[in-house]
């Protein structure tokens, strides 16, 4: 697999859930950095990972929609 800028939007109401968010996206292996834009409720990953399997562990806390995946610029 190579390298990408993987953007989810979320539906959390509450920062435990952000939280755990986060903690299972950082989890996963060859994951560079991740960020939250609470504003937005969109969480930012890049790295070397399988989408599929992150999408469908998020969707067990929260709504998630895959909003673009793409080269990191």
């Amino acid at each position: 697999m190579e390298k990408k800028k993987i953007v989810l939007k979320l539906e959390f109401n509450d920062d435990k859930t952000k939280q755990k968010a986060m903690k299972n996206v950082c989890s996963h292996s060859g994951v560079e950095s991740a960020s939250v834009d609470m504003k937005e409720k969109k969480l930012t990953v890049v790295g070397d990972v399988d989408i599929i399997i992150m999408v469908k562990q998020l969707r067990k806390l929260c709504h998630t929609d895959l909003v673009t995946v793409g080269s990191p610029a």
